[in-house]
C-alpha cells in the first residue's frame, strides 16, 4: 500500500475515527485525503466508509489468525483489506500485496509486521464468500442501543443495524416535485414520497440536471420536514439551523419567502452556493437563533434541531464512533429552548415544524410533548402529516412521525428522523 493511494487514504480515515475519534468529514476537512485525485479521494472514502461498516465483521474473519491484537496501524490496514476483498469483492491477491506493502511503509514497526500481513490475510482470503455473509450486522455502541432497544424494542433494534449495514442509496428532491418525470430521466425509482432514488456508485455532478439546479440532494426522509410544513407562495417561512440547505431549498422552490439561519458561516455558505445553482432566492443571515432578533411574526417556522444525529448512521458509519451519551442532555435542552423560541416567532395563527435526524425519543417524541404541556393551547397538527407515502402507523401518539431506517426495506430504508407540526393557540379576541 503506496502512500498516496486510495488504499492508504482508507486505512488513514480508517484509523483516524477508530483511534482519533475525529469523523470522516472533520478529517476530509483538515485536509486527509489533499494529496488524492478525485477519483482516488473518491474512493478511499468509500473504502472507509465499507470498512466502519463491517468493523465486527471483519475483525470477526480475522481473529482466528491472530494470536494477540496488533498495534493499530497494522490493524487499520488489515481490517481495510478484509472489507475490500469481502465488500468490494477486489482480488485478493493485489490486496494482500498492497497491503503488505503499506505495513512496511509504517517504517520499523511495519518492517516487523509486514510479514504477518501477508500470512494473516492471505489465510482470511480464503474464507469462503459465504462465512462472511453469515456475519450478523456489527452491534451499535451500548450507549446507543440500549437506549434504541427500550425504546423501540429488540427486533426493531436488530433490523436498524441491518439497514445501517447496507449503507444509504442516493436521494434527490426534484426542484419542480415531478418525481416521476425526474425518476425517469435518471434512470430512477420515484418515492411515493415524492423524492427520487438512485442506487449504486454515481458522480453526483455528472449526473443530468445537476448543473442546471433541476434537484439536489437529500434523503427522502429529510425531504418530508418541509413538505409537512406545506409553504404556501408568498408566506414568510423561517428555516432555522438551515445548513446545509435541502429544504432551504424546498421553501423556496415552493414560492416562500424564506430567511435562513445558522450558527456556521462556512455551512451558510454552502447554502447560499446550492441556491445560486438551483437559481432560487432566499435571505441568508449567520447568527445564532436563541439571540438572533432581527424578523419577528413568520407564517411558519421549520425548526431542524441540532441533534445526537443518529438517524444517520446508515450514511455516517463513523459517528458512533466519534459521538457518546455525555453531550445528549445538553443537546435536549438546546432543542427544548430553540423549540421556545421558535413558536415566539410566529404570528398569530402560524405553525411551526420541529424535526431532528435521531433516533431516540428524547429528541422526538418526548421534547415534543413536553413542548405541549409547557405551552397552554399549543396542539399538534396531525392533518398536517397525512401526505403521500406517509403510513399511518408512523404516526406517534403525541401527534408526530417516527421515521426509522428499517423502515422500506424493500427500497433501500430512509434516515432515521423525527417530524411533529405544532400549532399556538389563538390568541384571545378584544371582543
Amino acid at each position: 500500500m503506496r502512500a498516496g493511494t486510495a488504499r492508504s487514504g482508507a486505512v488513514a480515515l480508517v484509523l483516524g475515527v477508530t483511534e482519533g475519534h475525529v469523523s470522516l468529514a472533520d478529517q476530509i476537512a483538515a485536509g486527509a485525503l489533499a494529496g488524492l485525485s478525485p477519483a482516488d479521494r473518491a474512493r478511499a472514502q468509500r473504502l472507509a466508509l465499507g470498512t466502519l461498516r463491517n468493523l465486527g465483521r471483519t475483525d470477526a474473519i480475522l481473529r482466528p489468525h491472530l494470536r494477540r491484537p496488533p498495534p493499530a496501524p497494522v490493524r487499520a490496514i488489515l481490517r481495510v483489506a478484509v472489507a475490500e476483498i469481502f465488500v468490494e469483492a477486489a482480488p485478493a491477491h493485489g490486496v494482500v500485496s498492497e497491503a503488505v506493502t503499506g505495513t512496511r511503509g509504517l517504517g520499523r514497526l511495519g518492517e516487523g509486521f509486514a510479514g504477518l500481513v501477508n500470512a494473516v490475510l492471505r489465510r482470511a482470503a480464503a474464507t469462503p464468500a459465504s462465512a462472511w455473509a453469515a456475519l450478523p450486522p456489527d452491534p451499535l455502541p451500548g450507549w446507543l442501543r440500549g437506549r434504541l432497544m427500550s425504546a423501540w424494542g429488540k427486533s426493531a433494534t436488530m433490523a436498524m443495524e441491518a439497514a445501517h449495514e447496507r449503507g444509504a442509496p442516493l436521494d434527490l428532491t426534484p426542484k419542480d416535485g415531478d418525481a416521476a418525470s425526474l425518476a425517469l430521466r435518471l434512470g430512477g425509482e420515484a418515492l411515493p414520497t415524492g423524492s427520487v432514488r438512485l442506487t449504486g456508485p454515481v458522480q453526483v455532478s455528472e449526473l443530468p440536471g445537476y448543473a442546471s439546479g433541476d434537484w439536489w440532494v437529500q434523503d427522502a426522509a429529510a425531504a418530508i420536514a418541509a413538505r409537512v410544513l406545506a409553504p404556501r407562495p408568498g408566506e414568510r417561512v423561517l428555516d432555522l439551523c438551515a445548513a446545509p440547505g435541502g429544504k432551504t431549498l424546498q421553501l423556496a422552490a415552493a414560492g416562500a419567502e424564506v430567511t435562513a439561519l445558522d450558527l456556521s458561516g462556512p455551512r451558510m455558505e454552502r447554502v447560499r452556493e446550492n441556491l445560486a445553482r438551483c437559481g432560487l432566492r432566499a435571505e441568508t443571515v449567520v447568527a445564532d437563533a436563541l439571540s438572533w432578533d432581527a424578523a419577528m411574526g413568520f407564517d411558519a417556522v421549520l425548526l431542524d434541531a441540532p441533534c445526537s444525529a443518529t438517524g444517520t448512521i446508515r450514511r455516517h458509519p463513523d459517528l458512533p464512533f466519534v459521538r457518546d451519551a455525555a453531550g445528549l442532555k445538553h443537546l435536549v435542552a438546546l432543542q427544548s429552548a430553540l423549540i421556545d423560541r421558535a413558536l415566539a416567532r410566529l404570528r398569530p395563527g402560524g405553525r411551526l415544524v420541529f424535526a431532528t435526524c435521531s433516533l431516540l425519543p428524547e429528541e422526538g417524541e418526548r421534547q415534543v410533548s413536553a413542548a405541549l404541556a409547557r405551552h397552554a393551547g399549543l396542539v399538534a397538527d396531525r392533518a398536517a402529516l397525512a401526505l403521500p407515502g406517509v403510513e399511518p402507523g408512523w404516526i406517534t401518539a403525541e401527534g408526530g412521525l417516527r421515521l426509522r431506517p428499517d423502515f422500506w426495506p424493500e427500497r433501500g430504508g430512509m434516515d432515521g428522523f423525527y417530524v411533529a407540526c405544532l400549532r399556538p393557540a389563538p390568541e384571545p379576541s378584544d371582543h
